[in-house]
């Protein structure tokens, strides 16, 4: 399975500044496997050690930050002598022995010589009770879910990936139904790695499903294990609405869908939470697009995404005969599926920075708003081959500065005042 990450990784490796690397990810999204993936092909050894109740390394790392005696433990559990420039070393779930956490300062300015890649819990790296953080001390980078592009290649359809990346537009047009085919899949299965593995390997929807109801099950656990208790009930109410909350033709967040009566106040610990533990995303709402984009957001209004498309059609108990046969009956919701299937796409790329827009007016609101460099994209997207873009005509008249890009079923094409990408191309347009 390729992760396009390793890149990255690669690129941290030959760093001159190189710093101890931290992997960010929501639960599932495949942190340790890409981690021994970097190590088995990029290092003649790897040094893989898990800190979940690990007794051996919490005593390691309870005493003064020696190193010295800290590397001579680890060549113990090892079973061999690390080589500082051959061996990668794996700290897994580093959130379970804080002290762990602390130390990788201590190798950054008395050890920098050492390849150092961690991983674990989002919230619980971001918790780290105790035990001061190694802020400007550490590196870090995002997994997420595999985007489309990586799932192509997770089917052996690597060529079709590659004609993606490469825009080689009258190729992609002429194996549009295709893409199409691949882009219904990834709908239903999206890009958590182990529901994409039994894809590839059975090709049977109801593995799949099962695969995403059980990290589903996981994650609300871990509502009860980490959050404070009294906030607990909040936290699965916010997380079970999101799917009516991207149902509604418009799609900002409103508390009242909780439940009736509901309150910012009272859902704003569990939002915080949420985001922690890198199950939701925000995208806030700006009213004026002008650099940065971040000055005029308004925070109070902002749309909710899931980690993953595939994970949001398991929230509903959304049948596979329904996206693959395009139902009628699914008209609606496909909007909400596939808005949140081009958020995961954005999203992946770092340079990327999302909001969506509508005006003090009301009368226009365009999907997505993303600046990227020195550029400010306004995103309309269309479930279907929609050719209309009312919302995305008024934005680029009233900012003629900015490019539209309506992102649908139809084929590439270039207009005057907007672009318009295929869905399946949008991950890396």
């Amino acid at each position: 399975m390729y992760r396009k990450l390793i890149e990255e990784l690669k690129v941290w490796k030959s760093s001159k500044n190189r710093k101890p690397m931290i992997i960010r990810g929501a639960r599932q999204v495949g942190k340790t496997w890409i981690m021994k993936e970097f190590g088995r092909t990029c290092y003649e050894k790897c040094l893989y050690v898990s800190m979940d109740e690990n007794e051996i390394m919490e005593g390691v790392f309870r005493d003064a930050f020696d190193i010295d005696r800290i590397m001579l433990a680890l060549e113990v559990e090892a079973g061999f002598k690390i080589d500082p420039e051959k061996t990668l070393i794996i700290f897994d779930e580093i959130q379970e022995i804080p002290r762990a956490l602390k130390a990788l300062k201590y190798f950054y300015e008395n050890a920098p010589q050492y390849h150092i890649v961690c991983a674990g819990s989002l919230l619980g790296v971001a918790l780290h009770e105790g035990t001061s953080f190694p802020v400007g001390k550490v590196d870090f980078c995002d997994l997420y879910p595999l985007d489309f592009s990586e799932f192509l290649q997770a089917c052996g359809q690597e060529a079709l990936a590659e004609l993606l990346e490469k825009k080689e537009q009258s190729l992609i047009t002429s194996f549009k139904t295709r893409y199409i085919d691949y882009l219904k899949y990834y709908y239903y299965v999206g890009g958590m790695p182990e529901a994409v593995k039994n894809f590839v390997e059975e090709k049977d929807f109801k593995k799949v499903r099962k695969i995403q109801d059980k990290l589903l099950a996981a994650y609300e656990n871990d509502f009860s294990r980490h959050a404070p208790a009294e906030i607990v009930t909040r936290i699965k109410m916010l997380w079970n609405s999101i799917p009516a909350q991207l149902a509604k033709e418009n799609k900002k967040f409103i508390y009242g869908i909780i439940r009736e009566g509901a309150r910012a106040r009272e859902y704003e610990v569990a939002i915080t939470w949420l985001m922690d533990c890198g199950l939701v995303h925000k995208v806030n709402r700006v009213s004026k697009p002008d650099f940065p984009l971040r000055a005029y957001q308004d925070m109070s209004i902002f749309k909710l995404f899931v980690l993953d498309v595939g994970l949001l059609g398991a929230m509903t108990r959304l049948d596979a005969k329904v996206i693959l046969e395009e139902s009628r009956m699914f008209e609606e919701f496909k909007g909400a599926l596939t808005e949140q299937y081009v958020f995961q796409q954005l999203k992946v790329n770092p340079e990327n920075d999302i909001f969506y827009w509508s005006s003090d007016t009301a009368t226009g609101e365009l999907d997505f708003l993303v600046q990227r460099e020195s550029r400010i994209i306004p995103l309309e997207v269309k479930a279907k081959e929609n050719l209309q873009a009312k919302s995305l005509k008024v934005f680029c008249e009233k900012y003629p500065d900015c490019m539209g890009v309506r992102t649908s079923m139809s084929d590439y094409r270039e207009q005057e005042w907007m672009i318009n990408v295929p869905l399946y191309q949008i991950g890396v347009f």
